[in-house]
């Protein structure tokens, strides 16, 4: 959840912007008091500040005339809560590596669970892909999986190709359920506006539910 400043100084939620993104003016890494905050300067009016799961990433987007001072003085004055986001996700973290059965604590990939999420993925795609394709009413052209160090999935909807992160195939049923829908739906819709928000509430009406869950998951490393 992304927390923003008004006016008043509250500390007040607020909800995204589902038009066009703003673009990126500047980018960089501020240290506040030992933590390390990723600081993004757009054209907006607001400042916000928000954990990024699953590691616990902390971002603040800021206009671009904003003080450096403010932004710090922003940051110490939301401590306890980031330190208790942070928290939470390393605990769903070790709850993740717990349920994944073979994960060792270093959250990396070997031959073992490449085989098994392959197999995993080759049982349970074809049902799913045959469910959705009605729903959607969009086919892909080919759908792959392999080793994601930063997304779940992908789709180029020029091509028609979508790509899995083959971790879903060591994960539940909704969370592959969910990922495949979401690239589906890139099939119609390039970003995540209004229209792509419309259509994934038509075609799997928790999907948000099932994204926050998912996004409390730790992704696995490349074999090193």
């Amino acid at each position: 959840m992304a927390f923003g400043n008004r006016p008043s100084g509250r500390f007040v939620a607020r909800r995204r912007n589902t038009g066009t993104p703003r673009a990126v003016v500047s980018r960089e890494t501020l240290d506040v008091d030992g933590r390390q905050v990723t600081l993004v300067r757009k054209n907006n009016r607001n400042m916000y500040l928000r954990v990024k799961p699953p590691y616990g990433v902390v971002e603040v987007t800021a206009p671009v005339r904003t003080a450096r001072v403010e932004i710090e003085r922003f940051v110490r004055e939301r401590a306890d809560w980031i330190d208790g986001a942070q928290r939470k996700m390393l605990e769903a973290r070790a709850k993740a590596s717990r349920e994944t059965e073979g994960v060792t604590d270093s959250f990396t990939w070997n031959s073992e669970l490449k085989e098994k999420a392959t197999t995993a993925l080759d049982t349970r795609l074809p049902a799913l892909l045959e469910r959705y394709r009605p729903v959607v009413g969009r086919s892909p052209s080919a759908v792959s999986y392999r080793v994601m160090s930063s997304r779940w999935g992908s789709c180029t909807p020029k091509t028609g190709r979508i790509r899995l992160n083959l971790q879903l195939g060591l994960m539940d049923d909704e969370f592959l359920e969910y990922v495949l829908v979401h690239e589906l739906t890139h099939l119609w819709e390039s970003g995540h506006g209004t229209g792509f928000q419309r259509r994934m509430d038509g075609y799997l009406p928790d999907w948000r539910a099932r994204r926050r869950r998912l996004n409390q998951h730790a992704l696995l490393e490349k074999e090193r």
